[in-house]
């Protein structure tokens, strides 16, 4: 699946749709009178478009992120109101915390290794701010119907979300929990939600795009059926629903509840 701007165009109505709408809205409270939010791995601005009706229309933004194909498509997103920064996230220092009032991350913690997200919680919780992470994979899938191969690709697909994706073996799947650990024994408050995709029939581009990508990791960890798989799922999407079960979190630090 990549990252790709088609990719993340793709998923983007589901994961508005997926959002748990009450931590949504806390941190959007979170953020304060006079918003300045710092989105980690902003990609095509996805963050900003979903918070952005719930703050102040003099919201402030700094987006990051390392792919400047993606920063430029963000850049658009609020004209004179957010400045783009592309950093490597391995770099945690070089965040621009100064004036932030709200630290946002979308789909990044389960790509993230726990030392990435320990060191994260400190620089934050040393800065006094708020974290809001969204649609972390939590390694739940379901479909209906379902097919024989449908467990076995599953637990192929998080062995693969557990490599390397540059930073050092990521949490993947236990990402949400991991992360809700961390930031607590960091003294943060943390409230968190499930916020699954609800796939039907009428999803079939996003349905199949999945599909593929799953496929494709599930092979690449030595699952011998993935493709063929891959073939009879994408085949079923018109007809056939899933479920990919994801979390959000929000992590108040000490005083701020």
């Amino acid at each position: 699946m990549g990252f790709t701007p088609e990719w993340l165009a793709l998923r983007e109505p589901a994961d508005q749709t997926a959002r748990d709408p009450g931590l949504l809205a806390r941190a959007a409270q979170a953020a304060g009178p006079k918003p300045v939010i710092l989105d980690l791995g902003c990609g095509t601005g996805s963050t900003l478009r979903t918070l952005a009706p719930h703050l102040p229309e003099d919201a402030r933004w700094h987006l990051v992120d390392n792919d400047p194909t993606l920063l430029d498509r963000a850049s658009a997103e609020a004209p004179g109101r957010a400045d783009l920064h592309r950093i490597d996230l391995r770099d945690l220092d070089a965040l621009p915390l100064k004036g932030v009032t709200l630290v946002t991350a979308s789909a990044l913690l389960d790509l993230m290794p726990a030392d990435w997200i320990t060191r994260l919680a400190d620089r934050l919780a040393a800065a006094g701010l708020p974290f809001y992470a969204a649609l972390s994979y939590d390694g739940m899938m379901w479909w209906e119907p379902a097919l024989p191969r449908d467990e076995s690709i599953i637990r192929a697909f998080n062995d693969h979300q557990r490599g390397d994706k540059g930073l050092g073996p990521a949490l993947g799947p236990d990402a949400a929990a991991r992360a809700t650990e961390i930031f607590a024994a960091a003294g943060f408050d943390v409230q968190d939600g499930p916020s699954p995709w609800r796939i039907g029939p009428g999803d079939v581009p996003l349905h199949r795009a999945l599909i593929e990508g799953i496929a494709h990791a599930a092979a690449e960890t030595g699952e011998n059926m993935a493709a063929d798989w891959g073939r009879h799922r994408a085949a079923m999407a018109g007809d056939s629903r899933c479920l990919i079960g994801h979390y959000d979190m929000l992590a108040l630090p000490p005083g701020r509840s």
